[in-house]
């Protein structure tokens, strides 16, 4: 690959744009806000933490749904770079971070069923509270199962993606390779904690995508401050000697 058009530098700029406010949404979102309020083994407090502070709550749903909605974007502009490189595995990825887009949605709605069941609505006076506050914190804990179950799926789609900037060279191939090796790393993981869900306990589960966490943040400022690296041309010593050898053999 030797051309790059300026839609592909556009998209470029997009890719980098979206793939640094993913992770400013996804900090935010997690670790500002809806994570203080959250008490492990505790869904009393959990819920007066939800009730007191909604607002916050919600922000914390809004985030998601931004997050989603960059996805989409992101994967839309990773397919116009990829595509000229192989049409068919940058559709590929594209779905497959678009099935991860859904699962966020997904992540949403849990929120959204849990604000509901700590809600004044009439039906509600039907359960004991403990019940009404037990089903909203397992309304939230399926966050998580959202995100594992959507972690393969972003994982496959960031491999395929990192083969694609390894042929395409238009980012440095060491650091392509090392998001090959981070993303595939990921991927095993998640399938793994599917079948052994104690093996964050041997593996810490932050540490099964935060290497192609920090791939996605470096090649997002890649792209944002650098741009498309094309591919080296060869040289016109080499051009004229591969000429000469593949017109004249056969009088040799």
């Amino acid at each position: 690959m030797t051309v790059i058009d300026n839609s592909q530098r556009t998209a470029a700029k997009i890719a980098g744009v979206t793939g640094l406010l993913g992770v400013v949404i996804v900090v935010f979102g997690n670790y500002v806000l809806l994570s203080p309020l959250i008490v492990p083994r505790d869904a009393a407090e959990t819920a007066r933490n939800i009730v007191a502070h909604q607002t916050q709550a919600r922000m914390a749903l809004i985030c998601f749904l931004l997050y989603s909605a960059n996805v989409v974007v992101l994967l839309a502009a990773l397919y116009v770079v990829l595509k000229p490189v192989n049409r068919i595995l940058a559709l590929i990825a594209a779905l497959f971070r678009l099935v991860f887009a859904v699962l966020w949605l997904l992540a949403t709605l849990n929120l959204l069923g849990a604000l509901r069941l700590l809600g004044s609505a009439p039906y509600l006076e039907a359960f004991q509270s403990g019940h009404v506050q037990a089903l909203a914190r397992l309304q939230i804990a399926a966050n998580l199962d959202d995100y594992y179950v959507g972690l393969p799926f972003f994982g496959l789609g960031a491999t395929i993606c990192e083969y694609l900037w390894f042929r395409s060279s238009y980012i440095p191939k060491t650091l392509a390779v090392f998001g090959i090796m981070a993303s595939a790393w990921c991927v095993i993981c998640a399938f793994i904690f599917l079948v052994f869900p104690d093996f964050n306990k041997v593996v810490n589960d932050y540490i099964f995508d935060t290497p192609m966490a920090l791939f996605e943040l470096v090649v997002s400022l890649w792209l944002l401050f650098k741009g498309l690296q094309p591919a080296r041309m060869p040289a016109k010593s080499d051009r004229v000697t591969n000429l000469h050898y593949h017109t004249f053999p056969i009088f040799l």
